[in-house]
């Protein structure tokens, strides 16, 4: 028999759109098997502090079309440390919870597997990031997102560029990971897309840029992202100016904008799966796992695997931005 009477469910590391009906999901499929649910503030440092809240199923009425957590989300230093995570197992033990679900993305799941290596504690991991980053899923919670974000504004960066004329450097989020920026240029129709993924040379940049404004392109868009090694569009701008200055260069960061705002209709019902799913692995009696969506089916991938092998862009989809370009 199940021995899961009582769960936890946090999200951890940077927010994604799309966490609070992942939340919401978990919450109402444990109270339908019956289970009590405590939400947990503040992710890994509200164990440590012993931040618990019991929720029911008013506790996440009206969040479904929010952004954000409404558990929040924070960095903790302390649950670095074997120290850090006896205490929070403490913490957990001592408010009577069997199991936890964890909503977020690759530092969330490291961590998520230590604490199960290390305390015992079944955890089931939810990936919420919009980086689209771990392997096991097709999507990750908040991507979808996102990606029509950046691309809503590089439309009307495309309007401005066109009407005067300028070149501009969008530079978007993924630090490693380039998939918001490949499908995004592409969707926007980029000159160029460069990636964490792929050598960028400065050269091969101003020689593909010449060539578009020798072809009588009056603007240009350049897709950035913020781990690619030119060092962000602030710096390939710099790189770039005594050669293209004159079509009056300008850069644009969409920042934190990415992971903000109301969650697109498939990363609502991609988070409500994910989020009944981790119940239901629960009580099938998994432990140190992530689920995630493949191919439209629900798959359970070992937690370890999920941030110990890098995820690939498709290389296809590269190629196909170098033909439109």
């Amino acid at each position: 028999m199940n021995t899961i009477k009582t769960i936890g469910v946090f999200t951890s590391g940077g927010d994604s759109p799309g966490m609070n009906a992942a939340v919401r999901a978990v919450v109402r499929s444990a109270l339908h098997y019956d289970l009590k649910v405590y939400g947990i503030r503040l992710g890994y440092q509200g164990m440590i502090n012993g931040d618990f809240v019991e929720m029911d199923g008013i506790s996440v009425s009206n969040i479904v079309q929010r952004g954000g957590t409404i558990l929040k989300s924070a960095r903790s230093a302390d649950f670095m440390t074997p120290e850090g995570r006896k205490k929070a197992a403490e913490n957990i033990k001592s408010q009577g919870i069997d199991a936890l679900v964890g909503i977020g993305g690759d530092g969330t799941f490291q961590g998520a597997t230590k604490f199960y290596e290390e305390q015992g504690i079944p955890v089931i991991g939810v990936p919420g990031t919009i980086d689209n980053d771990l392997s096991g899923t097709d999507e990750t919670i908040g991507y979808d997102t996102a990606m029509n974000t950046a691309l809503e504004a590089m439309d009307k960066i495309r309007d401005t560029a066109d009407a005067h004329d300028r070149l501009f450097l969008v530079e978007v989020m993924g630090r490693h990971a380039g998939f918001i920026a490949l499908e995004t240029g592409i969707a926007g129709g980029a000159e160029l897309i460069l990636l964490p993924e792929t050598l960028t040379q400065i050269q091969d940049v101003k020689d593909s840029l010449r060539e578009v404004f020798q072809n009588q392109r009056r603007s240009s868009l350049v897709v950035v992202a913020e781990g690619d090694e030119t060092g962000g569009a602030m710096k390939l701008a710099d790189d770039l100016k005594d050669e293209f200055g004159k079509y009056e260069m300008r850069v644009c960061i969409l920042g934190h904008i990415q992971r903000g705002g109301a969650p697109t209709a498939r990363d609502r019902v991609l988070a409500s799966r994910l989020g009944a799913s981790a119940v239901q692995a629960l009580l099938d009696g998994h432990a140190s796992v992530m689920v995630g969506i493949i191919n439209n089916e629900i798959k359970i991938t070992p937690m370890r695997n999920v941030w110990s092998k890098k995820k690939s862009i498709n290389y296809e989809l590269l190629e196909l931005a170098k033909i439109l370009s």
